[in-house]
Parts: structure tokens; sequence; C-alpha cells
């Protein structure tokens, strides 16, 4: 029974990770459950010996002892002689979130910890949600950090904020195109483009794909945020370097991404569903879905190769180049 439920938990899987947890404490609860339900099965019915026991026999009015050939089960591979059947399992983590930010985190047992690497050399793209404060500034960018200035916010507006993200998208898709490595001219890169199927061909700087604000009530305002190559720290400062071009100070209050890839918060699993029922239920469901987007996403980036003019833009001075640009955002 156990070994058939571990042959069922090979593949990919999404959970909620809630913000002020680790996600190296995530996974060894995630783990630790699977263990405990793998564990818990029925175990099958122990194995029969026959053995020779001694056992009375009568003989008119005498009672002798003699040895009689009996069936009795085997304790060699009982559960209290050799311990649990499982003690650890392979469980990889797909793009990682920091200890203050929430959201969707992808997950690979077995087998899927190898889907996790296809994702990650597919260069999908992630959403995030990212709220921010206008009229602070601290040292490290978030809300609880040290207070290093306070400012008015009166005179920033809705337009005014538009305007900002509005060059904040047109200098980082400029940015895509030029880490993407793609002859322009040829007809499978403008097939590629129109699809948005357009993605850096190595490891590059944070680049946004779409940023648009959602909700704007000072002082509090609300991004939603495409991306790819990020780390919650980078998003965190872009809030701040916003903050600095409306000609005020900002800071971030809150990191929540929404999707990874092609799983999104509907796909992920709640604390309370960190089980071996739901975990085998959710990659079950997702596993046609997964090789149906790698094999889209992975194809033309083999394709591509072909198309390469060189292994990555050797002069990164010509990257937009502000603090609303790419060169602010280094870092994978």
């Amino acid at each position: 029974m156990g070994s058939a439920s571990l042959a069922r938990l090979h593949g990919l899987f999404a959970v909620y990770k809630p913000p002020g947890l680790k996600w190296l404490h995530l996974r060894d609860t995630v783990e630790m459950q699977l263990l405990k339900g793998l564990n818990a099965g029925k175990p099958p019915a122990p194995e029969q010996r026959v053995r020779f026991l001694l056992g009375p026999v009568e003989d008119g009015e005498e009672k002798q002892l003699t040895l009689k050939a009996t069936s009795v089960p085997t304790l060699t591979n009982h559960r209290l002689v050799c311990g649990p059947e499982f003690l650890r399992l392979k469980i990889g983590v797909g793009h990682r979130l920091d200890t203050r930010s929430s959201g969707v985190l992808v997950l690979g047992v077995g087998h899927g910890r190898r889907l996790l690497m296809d994702m990650y050399d597919a260069h999908l793209t992630k959403d995030y949600t990212v709220r921010g404060l206008l009229g602070k500034a601290t040292d490290d960018f978030c809300e609880d950090g040290r207070l290093v200035e306070k400012t008015t916010y009166d005179h920033v507006t809705r337009e005014k904020l538009d305007r900002i993200l509005a060059v904040i998208q047109g200098s980082h898709q400029k940015a895509l195109v030029m880490y993407s490595n793609l002859d322009l001219q040829s007809q499978e890169a403008y097939e590629m483009a129109v699809r948005g199927m357009i993605r850096p061909m190595s490891k590059s700087p944070m680049l946004i794909t779409g940023i648009r604000c959602l909700n704007f009530s000072p002082p509090e305002f609300l991004l939603e945020v495409q991306c790819m190559h990020e780390t919650q720290q980078q998003l965190r400062k872009l809030v701040h370097e916003i903050g600095l071009e409306l000609k005020t100070t900002a800071v971030c209050m809150q990191v929540r991404r929404t999707r990874d890839g092609f799983f999104t918060l509907d796909d992920a699993l709640l604390r309370t569903q960190w089980n071996l029922q739901s975990i085998q239920d959710a990659i079950r469901a997702a596993a046609p879905r997964v090789a149906e987007q790698l094999e889209k996403n992975l194809r033309p980036r083999f394709n591509n190769q072909q198309l390469s003019s060189s292994d990555h833009p050797g002069d990164d001075s010509k990257s937009p180049g502000s603090t609303l640009r790419l060169e602010s955002y280094s870092g994978h």
C-alpha cells in the first residue's frame, strides 16, 4: 500500500506560503506530513511460515507431547520490529519566497524535481501583487524597517503614478528583447513576439513584462507586477524607487505571489491541505497541464538557439540605466 501511494507522489504541486514562514520550514513540514500519511497506511498481511511446535496429544488415558506442524506469521518485516517503512522523501522547491513574502510556491516530489529544472529553463513569468505606502522611507524598504525619512505625498495622483509605471514597463520590454538574443528580422522571432513567447536566453537582471496600478487610495497603493528573474527584495526596492520618482518616499507593505508559471492561487494548497491525499490529488490534476505547458514553452527555446547572434549581451551600457531601469534591479 505504501509503495503504491509513493508512486502517485511523483510530480509537481503548489502550496500557499503564508507570510512569516521560511520556505525551508515549509518544505520540512510538507515532508513530515507526507511521511506520516505514507507510514499510516494499513500494512500488508504478514507472511506465514511453518513451524513445528509441541502440543498435547491424547492417547487413551495418557496425554503426551508431540511436534505438530503449525502456520505462524513471521515478524521480521513487522512495523514494530523494523520501524517505519518511509523515513525520507526527496522534495524540491521551485522559485523561492523569502520569509516576509506569501503566495504560490511550487514543490516537486521524486521525479518532479527534474520538472522544476524544466520550469527554470523555460524562464516563465510570475505575477505579484505589491502593496506600497507613501510618505515613509526605511533602511530595508519594508514598512517595519528602521525609519529613515518621512515626506508629504499630497501632490501624488493616480495619473502621475500611471506615467511612472508606463516608463518602467517600456524600458524593461526593450531590455527583454535585448536579453533574448533574437534576430528580430526573422519570421520565427516575429511569431514568438506575437504570442508573447520572448524569453531571455540565460540569466539576466529582473525583467518586468507588465506593471499596473490596481488600487490607489493615498497613502496606500496596490500594484500588479508580471516579471521574471526577480527577488522579493528587488520588488520592495522597486516600490522605494517609484516613490522617489514621484518626488516623495514609499515603503513596501506586502509582496504576494499570485502566479508562478502555470500554477495560480487556485492551485495552491492551504496549510490544512498539506496531507498525503490532497497532495496526490493535486499532482494528478496538474500533471497534464504541466506536460503541455513545458512542451509549449521549452520547444521555442530549443529552436531559438539557431537564431541567437551571441551568447549574452556584451555591453551592459546599452541597458536602460536610471532609477527606473534595468541596471538598478540587477540580480537573479
